[in-house]
């Protein structure tokens, strides 16, 4: 995992090559979604391990969307689970729509025993639960949406991220802060304000424009077993 400076000569991706990569990998290289969804999770999972090194019982609390962004952060909470850390797992939206390889690592960590909330960003109070979910965490993580968000948020999920900012906990952004245009590095309407984002592969080029800066924090760079071609 490498830190991201801008002084650094780096690849840098658009959104449409994100996918283009994601696709190479899958359909020409053969790899499975859910083998490159197991190395993203677990390198943010072994950053986090990092940040809270020499803490007896660390606590997390991981905000899940319902794509493959959330898939991630199941992910997350089982490598951290193993490694002895106390995890509280939210999905943030309708467990009806987590389809696919998201699916494959929520039903896992059902099975290992481990609770999974549910928050319903349209209802009026998402301030409150976030903040009682979030609660003795010493990190949050951002696993909402990823590169492909593109237009205005809705208001639901404005509140959701307004929440998770207000929590004044650090926040670990998965892939790009939820919110932020991959592109442009600008808010669709509210974006993470992270402390971390650990990005996969290559920096988004929304990153590279200094508004950026806010939200994504300091910027790491993982493998997920391949590089850009």
């Amino acid at each position: 995992m490498e830190k991201y400076s801008p002084e650094k000569k780096c690849v840098v991706m658009t959104r449409d090559q994100v996918r283009a990569l994601d696709a190479w990998a899958i359909n020409t290289l053969g790899i499975p979604g859910v083998v490159l969804m197991e190395n993203a999770g677990r390198g943010c999972a072994e950053l986090i391990e990092e940040k809270l090194k020499g803490l007896a019982a660390p606590k997390v609390c991981i905000f899940c969307g319902t794509g493959n962004n959330g898939g991630d952060g199941y992910v997350i909470a089982r490598q951290l689970i193993n490694s002895g850390f106390e995890a509280t797992v939210v999905v943030c939206g309708d467990r009806g729509k987590i389809k696919g390889d998201a699916k494959i690592n929520l039903d896992i960590l059902e099975r290992m025993g481990q609770p999974v909330e549910s928050l319903n960003p349209a209802q009026g109070d998402t301030a409150a639960r976030v903040a009682d979910f979030a609660a003795g965490a010493e990190v949050l993580v951002d696993s909402l949406f990823g590169t492909g968000l593109s237009g205005q948020m809705r208001d639901g999920y404005r509140r959701l991220i307004e929440g998770l900012n207000a929590c004044e906990c650090p926040i670990l952004a998965v892939d790009i802060p939820s919110g932020l245009d991959c592109d442009t590095g600008r808010p669709l309407g509210a974006a993470i304000e992270a402390s971390w984002t650990v990005t996969f592969v290559a920096v988004k080029k929304g990153f590279t424009f200094a508004r950026a800066t806010r939200y994504t924090g300091e910027i790491f760079v993982a493998s997920i077993g391949i590089a850009a071609p």
